[in-house]
């Protein structure tokens, strides 16, 4: 049974309410929090092995076999679904020893890279882990957070910035690279780090916005009534708690020209908590209309979690797109792809967008080539009404719009 926190029922679908999946845990978060969770300072050492991130607030946890015991006698997802999403994030995997013991893999046969690591750190929470299959070295959850060596190859045409992103920025925090809308960079931050970011090497600690930009940044919204749309982007801006979004939208709203708020997240897929009331009431009331991105690249990750997450944002009023990565060993095949389609329009979500991998420096191991998706493309064509079937595109740099291939 799923043990989710007490919402407003409001924004419950009749079919979760008939499926009696509300928790009604009578503690408080923070009780919860002092007795049965993750802590993540205690440091776990074995034969001179130290586990530094899997701050664990047990006393008898002492060696990996300790550990090994936690995980699988006490660590559950009904457990840990008792928190609120930000202690769920604080509680992430950061250590890839850790993680491979919890999913119950041996580290031996993985290619895995502490170079990759330090380069791009690991950050997976809980209910994103909990959905990729123990003991799969192959599992395609797996292959798009696992750090391997893979990513220190050098690959031809691929680079720190291959979709223009620094070209674009107008002031901090601004880009605009089409007409009529423009993207802000609000936060450097995100729930989970994917391999495959084409923005994994992108200067946030210059180019994110702190309070005082974020206002220049309004205002030049406001002196430019070509701007219709407003896309927030990051990291991942619903990273931003629910008092900072406010302030946010408080911002935009005034700005009588603007039309829409567009949000690119994959927090609904990966910690499907952040979906809270307050921000449900933030878009509900929203003057403008909004549309949520979200980025999924394989059914496995929608659980009943996501799907709850995704009606709720439905039943405030958002439209709900999904932009994917056509992954090489993820969803580079017909099932796959198929399968996402199916199960994104079940859970009120339109496929709409997938990418051609950009080429960012650390990911050319999972591109696939341009004949590979367009033969894709056409069996998925062949297969699924055509509004299951997502634009296939690619984004380069100096152009006016995303390029269609298919």
């Amino acid at each position: 049974m799923l043990a989710f926190r007490k919402f407003k029922t409001a924004f419950i679908p009749d079919k979760y309410k008939q499926k009696g999946i509300l928790h009604t845990e009578t503690k408080n978060r923070k009780q919860l929090s002092s007795e049965r969770v993750l802590s993540h300072s205690i440091e776990i050492r074995d034969s001179g092995c130290k586990i530094s991130h899997c701050k664990l607030n047990h006393s008898k946890l002492k060696t990996l076999n300790d550990l090994k015991s936690f995980f699988t006698t006490q660590l559950d997802k009904k457990t840990v679904m008792t928190l609120n999403w930000q202690t769920q994030l604080s509680h992430a995997f950061t250590d890839v020893q850790t993680l491979c013991l919890y999913l119950n893999l041996s580290i031996d046969n993985l290619n895995l890279s502490t170079e990759s690591i330090k380069k791009f750190p690991l950050l997976v929470p809980l209910a994103f882990a909990e959905r990729i299959e123990k003991g799969n070295p192959s599992d395609p959850l797996l292959r798009q957070i696992l750090p391997i060596a893979d990513e220190l190859k050098n690959y031809t045409g691929f680079s720190d910035d291959p979709v223009g992103d620094l070209n674009s920025v107008k002031q901090t925090g601004l880009l605009h690279k089409y007409h009529g809308r423009v993207l802000l960079i609000n936060t450097g931050a995100c729930a989970i780090h994917c391999r495959y970011c084409f923005r994994r090497n992108f200067p946030y600690a210059d180019l994110q916005l702190n309070k005082q930009q974020e206002n220049d940044v309004l205002q030049t919204i406001q002196n430019d009534e070509s701007i219709q749309e407003v896309i927030l982007s990051g990291g991942d801006p619903l990273i931003l708690n629910d008092a900072r979004l406010a302030r946010l939208f408080a911002g935009l709203e005034a700005i009588p020209t603007l039309k829409r708020i567009r949000i690119h997240t994959r927090l609904p897929i990966v910690l499907p908590d952040r979906i809270t009331d307050e921000f449900l009431m933030l878009v509900k009331n929203s003057t403008k209309k909004i549309v949520i991105v979200v980025h999924c690249n394989h059914a496995n990750e929608i659980d009943d979690y996501v799907a709850l997450a995704c009606e709720r944002l439905k039943s405030a009023g958002v439209t709900l797109l999904n932009q994917s990565v056509l992954l090489f060993g993820v969803n580079d095949n017909l099932e796959a792809l198929s399968d996402l389609s199916k199960r994104l329009f079940e859970i009120d979500v339109l496929p709409y967008y997938l990418h051609f991998l950009d080429k960012a420096n650390g990911t050319g191991h999972f591109q696939v080539s341009k004949e590979e998706a367009l033969a894709l493309l056409t069996a998925l064509q062949n297969r699924l009404s055509g509004y299951l079937v997502p634009k296939l595109v690619t984004e380069q740099a100096g152009e006016l719009a995303k390029q269609l291939v298919f």
